[in-house]
């Protein structure tokens, strides 16, 4: 039976960024992965939120992805455009990329770190005890692993065979998606009806000031509403038909289907993201509509919040309790994200009513303050944990700032790139003591300009900061060391 530190369910964009953060830490990871090679059929996710471009720049990998990807301002909420360009951050802007192409570029950073997938079988079962988990493979092998991590989707059978709950909301909306051929072009574009949202496109297209101009061959992509929210069969070429007349009066030729499949608003998420040597992230922890595109950047950002403590964890440097801490942090956020997506689903609706409501809110979200809350919520720039008292930055997310040190200039993202704990001391040189030296590192830097945050504005300028590797701000320090061990101890483990 082979044995690894840590077995991975699911080789999407979240199970790829935990076996990353993992390898990085030197943590032995593997994946298992159903698909016998990372192709995707189908359209899932279409870009990266800011704050995952800055996950990525912490990492030094963004310009992989900004390299292949459109950068435009694509932040919304419902149907609101919300321009985040005078957000205080590199990357002050959305990134439109397919689901297929991040999956890619995620898995060739993977495979440069050496980790090993198992492809073309996926987890049927497991056990764990006091020491680990055996696992159950679909071609009749066994894993051993010390922990296993979830990241196989809303239907998750780690979850599921975990006995975790998986509560909320059933859908009340869904919508057929399917590539299709059509002797007839579509009026490519969203389009508002009566019946419900159409649209129609193609997988190439390019961002010209803002609008999305489609290329002008190709198949052609197109979602439709569906009558029945709840329906459990397979879509046909007919219902797209029957949809298509419903709305235009034509169904424009379709003859062909290459895909098809199907959403829903259906809004859950798991009460618990560990139980035992068991824990869940991404789509296995959550689901919502795709309204707002929060699902897999959410699931990114879940897979950097558990990697460097589960690493710390499986190396003996951290106590297992610091594994609670995820969930504590990351249930809240993907909570509130719900919340949001039912909120946009809300205001898609077609009726009067809504069209009254959905006016009222653009007229709202087009005021200032609105406009940076609830963009900096939407971008991920917004996200807060609760650290207890203390200065604006503990707990949010540490400004890429460029700092001058006696090895010359250079920003705080590259000082993130190994993924381990940065102590950041930016008043005399030596005024610092760094706990433990062995597990964090310390830098000392100058830097003279502003520091502001997204929606909250400029805040004043600590002296030191302990950065913990997700790049959340652990510890500021006002000119003492008070509670900078006390910080230490409880994200990078206790002496000894």
């Amino acid at each position: 039976m082979r044995e690894h530190a840590v077995v991975v369910a699911g080789a999407g964009p979240t199970g790829l960024m935990l076996a990353g953060e993992l390898a990085l830490a030197g943590v032995d990871v593997a994946i298992v992965e159903r698909r016998p090679d990372q192709g995707l059929a189908g359209t899932r996710a279409g870009g990266l939120s800011a704050r995952t471009l800055e996950v990525l720049d912490q990492r030094g990998i963004v310009d992989r992805f900004l390299a292949e990807g459109q950068v435009a301002q694509v932040t919304g909420f419902a149907v609101t455009r919300l321009d985040i360009s005078d957000f205080p951050t590199r990357h002050n802007y959305g990134l439109a990329l397919r689901q297929k192409h991040i999956e890619r570029i995620l898995a060739g950073w993977v495979n440069e770190l050496a980790v090993p997938i198992y492809r073309g079988r996926e987890v049927t079962g497991f056990a764990q005890d006091d020491t680990g988990v055996t696992l159950e493979l679909s071609d009749g092998a066994s894993l051993r692993a010390g922990y296993l991590v979830g990241c196989d989707g809303g239907r998750s059978l780690v979850r599921k065979a975990a006995g975790i709950a998986f509560e909320g909301w059933d859908p009340t909306t869904g919508n057929i998606l399917a590539e299709v051929e059509m002797e007839e072009e579509p009026p490519l574009g969203v389009h508002r009806t009566a019946l419900g949202i159409y649209a129609f496109g193609r997988e190439e297209y390019e961002i010209h000031d803002g609008k999305i101009v489609f290329a002008k061959e190709g198949p052609i992509g197109v979602m439709v509403p569906e009558k029945n929210a709840g329906e459990t069969t397979e879509p046909t070429l007919d219902d797209l038909r029957e949809a298509l007349i419903a709305a235009f009066e034509t169904d424009y030729g379709i003859h062909r289907v290459n895909w098809i499949s199907r959403f829903t608003d259906m809004s859950r998420q798991a009460t618990a993201y560990r139980k035992g040597r068991v824990l869940l992230a991404g789509d296995a922890a959550h689901v919502y509509s795709p309204v707002g595109g929060q699902g897999l950047n959410t699931g990114v950002q879940d897979a950097v919040n558990l990697g460097w403590k589960l690493a710390q964890v499986v190396k003996g440097t951290s106590l297992e309790a610091l594994l609670d801490t995820y969930h504590a942090e990351r249930h809240p956020v993907a909570a509130r994200v719900l919340r949001m997506t039912m909120a946009q689903v809300a205001l898609q609706r077609t009726d009067d009513r809504t069209e009254a409501l959905r006016d009222i809110v653009t007229e709202l979200l087009g005021m200032e303050e609105p406009r940076k809350r609830i963009a900096a919520e939407m971008s991920g720039l917004a996200i807060h944990y609760e650290f207890g008292e203390g200065h604006p930055l503990l707990g949010r997310r540490m400004p890429d700032l460029d700092l001058v040190t006696s090895d010359g200039p250079v920003r705080v993202f590259t000082l993130l790139q190994d993924a381990r704990p940065v102590l950041l001391n930016l008043g005399a040189s030596g005024s610092v003591d760094i706990p433990r030296s062995d597990r964090i590192t310390l830098v000392d830097a100058g830097y003279d300009g502003a520091w502001e945050l997204p929606a909250l504005g400029v805040v004043s300028a600590p002296i030191a900061v302990l950065i913990r590797p997700d790049g959340y701000v652990a510890w500021v320090g006002d000119g003492t060391q008070e509670g900078l061990q006390e910080a230490v101890n409880s994200w990078f483990g206790p002496p000894g």
